[in-house]
């Protein structure tokens, strides 16, 4: 009777807003230690990629398009301040409705601006991203946009097509318009800055150029691009934009996997030329392991330039879409501990046909949407970890810490992705604000970052369980 007892107390001391969530297990609790004095990177924001999905919703009712918008941004649901305009190179009009609508969609077709090398300028192609583009500036004034380009117009390239070469490793861009498309790129962030008083934080020329998947023909627009040629593009771009009088610098080179960044930032410092001539560094991290994350960080580190994660998505083989999205907050994890970017990107926030690979899943024709469980599950993160708090070291992949510039607010999120109950204890290196209380925040699978009744804060110390498949955030208050 007396281990009953005591069982019970230990159960009331963890208890959260659904019960104890079943017997607790004879185990001692993982020990975090927390110590706001280990700090890390400072956070620039979090976003998205506007390519494909704005194309398509700006179009949409205004209402409608303004609520999405209101989701994406507002400091008490997304609070996302960083987004990617593709600029569309646009394919041979005789492809439309063809290759890439099997492939991607509809939504793949971006709309270029220049039809050929004579052709003026069409500046009303692409209202749709550029309405929900100029929404979002509205609506969030700190925003901060990246202008990026998928391929060159397809009548710069060797097959006549915005896919890609017909051999996937060669380059399609013909050398004669390595100037030509540098224009393109500078003139559209030159109208944007001359026509509505935008301009772009950077400028990437390339996305995932080392890959061997753009291909003729293919699915989306896509170039390849060696590590010489991006080199070349580079030699050409950076005086040009630097004449433009635009404050816009070039970031690259956007690789889809951590491996193939570091391999083509090492040709970039070895070249000897490059490095002064960009001003960040972009990744995508579709792949890649914690050694790989740690080997990025220290060759970012050692360049000394602005390093963002500008891209990704879910990755992995769990069987419901829940399990998938906890599994890109791990990635989310790794990234931010390990490779330590300024910036966290995704690459779709509406998506058809899925509920993985977006945050609202939605029609496209009927502009019907709804909010879907990664919508939650990114909130956890992205609405209390703030533009301009400082990533704090926890010694464990399964949680995320940073604390705000005042050092007063110290955010902890825990993950918790096996099916089991996992017990911790966050030993946190600081005292806690007395008479303040802590709030907190929780995705499982049957809430949706819904206010918890958390454990006290005792000796510094909180026990909590971790429910099985869950994402917990906790909000701290510190004394100074």
């Amino acid at each position: 009777m007396k281990r009953f007892i005591q069982i019970l107390c230990f159960c009331s001391l963890i208890a959260v807003s659904d019960g104890c969530l079943g017997q607790v297990e004879e185990q001692s609790a993982t020990q975090i230690n927390i110590d706001p004095n280990q700090i890390d990177q400072s956070i620039e924001g979090w976003g998205s990629s506007l390519c494909w999905w704005a194309a398509q919703v700006g179009i949409w009712q205004e209402a409608k398009v303004d609520s999405i918008v209101d989701l994406i941004t507002s400091p008490d649901k997304l609070n996302m301040n960083i987004f990617r305009y593709n600029i569309g190179g646009g394919d041979d009009p005789s492809h439309l409705g063809g290759h890439m609508v099997k492939g991607k969609g509809k939504r793949a077709e971006m709309e270029g601006f220049k039809a050929s090398v004579d052709a003026p300028y069409n500046w009303d192609a692409d209202k749709g991203q550029r309405i929900l583009m100029l929404k979002i500036r509205a609506k969030r004034p700190d925003v901060v946009f990246e202008a990026f380009s998928n391929s060159p117009p397809y009548w710069m390239t060797f097959s006549g097509c915005a896919g890609g070469n017909v051999y996937p490793l060669h380059d399609n861009l013909k050398p004669e318009f390595y100037t030509a498309f540098c224009d393109y790129l500078i003139d559209v962030c030159k109208h944007y800055k001359e026509r509505y008083g935008l301009e772009f934080k950077t400028l990437e020329p390339f996305n995932e150029p080392t890959s061997n998947y753009w291909y003729n023909q293919g699915s989306q627009e896509g170039c390849h691009f060696t590590a010489e040629t991006q080199m070349k593009i580079i030699r050409i771009l950076a005086p040009k934009l630097k004449a433009s009088r635009l404050k816009t610098v070039i970031s690259a080179s956007d690789e889809t996997n951590i491996a193939s960044c570091i391999k083509v930032l090492k040709a970039y410092q070895e070249a000897g030329d490059i490095l002064d001539k960009v001003g960040q560094l972009n990744t995508h991290t579709y792949s890649g392991t914690n050694p790989e994350r740690i080997e990025a960080y220290q060759l970012t580190k050692s360049i000394g330039k602005p390093f963002w994660q500008s891209e990704t998505g879910p990755s992995g083989n769990s069987k419901t879409s829940f399990g998938s999205n906890l599994g890109l907050a791990q990635k989310l994890f790794d990234d931010m501990r390990y490779m330590k970017p300024q910036a966290w990107l995704d690459w779709q926030l509406m998506e058809e046909k899925n509920d993985v690979w977006c945050l609202m899943r939605c029609n496209f024709n009927t502009q019907e949407y709804k909010i879907v469980k990664n919508f939650y599950v990114r909130m956890q993160i992205t609405r209390f970890f703030k533009q301009g708090y400082s990533i704090v070291e926890t010694g464990n992949d399964e949680v995320l810490a940073a604390i705000n510039p005042q050092n007063t607010e110290l955010v902890v999120a825990v993950i918790n992705k096996s099916d089991q109950t996992k017990p911790i204890s966050l030993n946190l290196k600081v005292p806690t604000k007395s008479g303040k209380k802590m709030l907190g925040y929780r995705t499982s699978l049957t809430e949706n970052c819904s206010k918890i009744l958390i454990p006290d804060v005792k000796n510094q110390t909180i026990i909590y369980n971790a429910p099985g498949q869950s994402l917990t955030t906790f909000v701290i208050s510190l004394e100074k």
